[in-house]
Formats: structure tokens, sequence, C-alpha cells
């Protein structure tokens, strides 16, 4: 047990609740929210609490990241479980889903239970496991859903590789809805875009670089979207960067498809320019389009197509990146930066705060029935103070993941956590 926590005169905003109003936080010692809002400024300060005048701040609940790659087993030179929560807690995220993209792979109730209980013994923030769609990510044989999802593993995907047999696909989705699980999938032809390394278009051949054509998203996409209308199943788009594939998003829920749909903040804050002389830390996948596609997508997110931003933090080192540009590995590290890339579209008064906060924290724990999410009286205090006008520079010296490869390097920004609660502890402070 903890002290209780009172966070005073702070703006709360709380999508769950479509709450925005300035007040006050009752947190209690065992870590549950007991009162937040306005009214909440007249039920007195429990005895020994923490007062923290919270002025000019903005208190939401804590981030949730639903696609995050972790080293850990396998690559803890790049990334450990540990690691990587306190690079969640110095972003305000305080949920994460790790995807199974690791050595062995997490495709087994050993590998869900070892996830589980190191993040319970070393992480700073809720993680969470994401089980492997197929064994071994081979796209041959589908895992134990039932028994995965009882462990503990809270959606099930193929993380970074595609699954081209659309038998296996049918029948994955089909167990997967007897169990109410999520099946998440990145949507990438693997022979249109096996050659590709950037943006099929003019910019691209400047580089005299190959080029992956939308086609090589939109194609894969629309046959999942397909699949999931014919068995029913809970699908989600993990990361999806053209309208087109908006658009295809659409039409499928039309259609009675109960499909979701996420975008990587590198696609709503980037675009292919930013690779400049082939700057490997924008060399990413699905590759960085136009800024015509980047605007479109920020629309995509502001109307609701979009359900949600991610990081999709996924740590390389300098073996895998100080390579030419078609030999470097796909991939950026996010935790740390994904709040203060998606304030900038607040900023620029392109997508309103509640929706951003919402597509950060509230509705990713919808998607995925995680207990986060929420600020309302009964919840877990997972709590983000925000200064929404705190000007800072990133930097490689105060990463605090393991790996630096972050698109951000010397980009300034307005706006990040100040501090960071999970459970009503505070695991990050400036």
């Amino acid at each position: 047990m903890r002290k209780p926590l009172v966070l005073t005169d702070v703006r709360i905003i709380d999508p769950s609740r479509r709450l925005d109003e300035t007040g006050t936080i009752i947190v209690g010692a065992d870590g549950m929210i007991l009162a937040a809002g306005a009214a909440a400024r007249n039920q007195g300060v429990p005895e020994g609490a923490e007062v923290r005048d919270c002025r000019g701040l903005v208190a939401t609940p804590g981030l949730v990241d639903a696609h995050v790659f972790i080293g850990e087993p396998g690559a803890e030179h790049r990334e450990t479980i540990e690691s990587a929560s306190r690079a969640a807690a110095a972003g305000g995220v305080t949920s994460v889903i790790m995807m199974p993209d690791t050595d062995p792979v997490l495709d087994d109730i050993a590998l869900i239970e070892f996830v589980k209980k190191t993040a319970r013994d070393k992480a700073l923030v809720n993680v969470h496991p994401a089980a492997a769609l197929t064994r071994g990510l081979k796209g041959e044989e589908m895992t134990e859903i039932g028994m995965l999802k009882a462990a503990g593993a809270v959606a099930f995907t193929q993380g970074r590789h595609t699954l081209a047999d659309t038998q296996v696909l049918r029948r994955a989705m089909t167990y997967a809805r007897e169990f109410g699980a999520v099946v998440s999938l990145e949507a990438r032809d693997p022979y249109l875009a096996v050659n590709g390394v950037m943006n099929e278009g003019l910019f691209a051949s400047w580089l005299g670089l190959s080029g992956a054509p939308r086609e090589a998203e939109l194609i894969p996409l629309e046959r999942d979207l397909r699949i999931a209308g014919l068995t029913g199943a809970r699908y989600h788009a993990a990361k999806i960067s053209v309208p087109e594939s908006a658009e295809a998003i659409r039409t499928a829920r039309a259609r009675g498809a109960k499909a979701t749909a996420a975008i990587s903040i590198n696609h709503l804050s980037l675009n292919e320019n930013d690779i400049g002389e082939y700057r490997t830390f924008f060399k990413l996948s699905p590759p960085l389009r136009t800024e015509d596609d980047r605007q479109a997508m920020v629309d995509a997110l502001a109307d609701g197509t979009i359900d949600i931003i991610v990081s999709s933090h996924d740590p390389q080192d300098v073996d895998t990146k100080r390579l030419p540009f078609a030999d470097a590995a796909d991939g950026a590290i996010g935790l740390e930066t994904m709040l203060s890339a998606a304030l900038r579209l607040h900023h620029a008064d392109r997508v309103p705060l509640m929706r951003l906060i919402d597509a950060l924290s509230t509705r990713p724990a919808q998607i995925f029935g995680l207990d986060a999410g929420t600020l309302k009286p009964g919840a877990r205090a997972d709590i983000a103070l925000i200064d929404l006008d705190e000007p800072w520079l990133v930097s490689k010296e105060k990463i605090v993941s393991r790996s630096k490869n972050t698109p951000f390097d010397e980009a300034r920004f307005s706006g990040r956590a100040v501090a960071t609660y999970v459970g009503g502890r505070l695991v990050h402070s400036l």
C-alpha cells in the first residue's frame, strides 16, 4: 500500500466519459481512482495523501501502445522488457502490447508466461503479450488460440511477417472468433513488395531505389477484410499508410465486418521526402508515403476511420541500420516520441485533442480488452500528466531505449509527458 495521491487544478481529458474539464483526481492507497472531475474538488483530501498542484497541466488516461517490438528473449542488446518499459514511461505510455517476433517466437504458453512474469518483476508499465497466429510465424500451422488467450495473450498476429495462405488465415480467424480473440495483421504483399525499399514513385526514381507500390498494402488488406467478413472474426489492420486502405476499412465496415485499423505515428508525421540522402532511420515498413497521403491519413484519423495510433517501436542497432539504404533493416523506435509527435496534429488544429487522446489510449484499450484507457472512478490509476506546450529537443544522449534509431533525432517538439503514474505509483517524472 502506498500513500493516496491527489492531483489538483488539472485539466482532465477522459475520452471514455467524453470529459474535458478542470478539476481534481483522487487516487486511493490501493492505486485505484476514487474520483476524477470538477466535482472531486469538493471531496476533501484523504489523510496522509500526497498532493500535487497540476495547474497548467493536462491529465489523461495513460497511453496504450498496441504495436511494440521488444528484443527479449533473443535480442536483449536491442531492447529488454525492462528498458522498453522505461522508454514507455518516459513517453506517457502505461500499457504496451508486445509483438511475438522474438527468439524463440511467442507461440506457446510457457513463453507467454515468461513475458508476463518478466514484466511483473522488472517492468515499470503494463506489458501485454500478443501471441503468434501461426507456429514460428511461418504461416503454416495455427497456434493454440484458446489456450494462449487463457494464458494472457491479448491478440494474435504475424508481427512483421505476412500470412500468404488464405486457407490457414480463414481457419485461424474462425477459431479466433470462437474465443473472442483479435487477429491483428500487417498488410504487405510479399511478392509485390519483395524488392521495394521505399514508396514507389518519382522520388524513389531520383534516389535510384526500388519502390513498393501502394497495391502491396491494399491487396492483402482487402483480402484480409473479406476473410474477416466471411468468418465474423474481429480483425485489426495493424498499420495502414495510404488513403485507399482507409477507404477499404470504411467499405468493409459498411458490409458488416468487425474491422479496426491503426496507423504508425511516423506515417502521420513524416513523408518520403524525409528520407533525404538515404537516411536509414527513415526506412520503415510500410514505407513512408507522399505528403498528400500523409494529409489524407490525418483526416482519416480525425474522422475515426483510423481507430488508433501506434509507435511501431522497433529497436535496431548499428549493425542493422548503418548500412546502404537498400540493405538496412526496417524500423524505428518511438515509445518516447509518440505523444509529442502526435501533439503536432493538435497544435496544427488538424485533430481535436479529445480524438487524439482517444486514439492513443481509450480506443486501443477497448479494441484489445485491456484494463486501461479511462480515468473513471474504480479504474486503475494509470495516468499521464502532460504539458501541452513544454518545448524539448530529441537527442540520442537522452533517449532511454537501448537502441537509438529514431527518425526524430534533433527534432523540436512542443508538449510531452512530465509525469507518468501506473497504478498510482510515479514511474516517470521530469
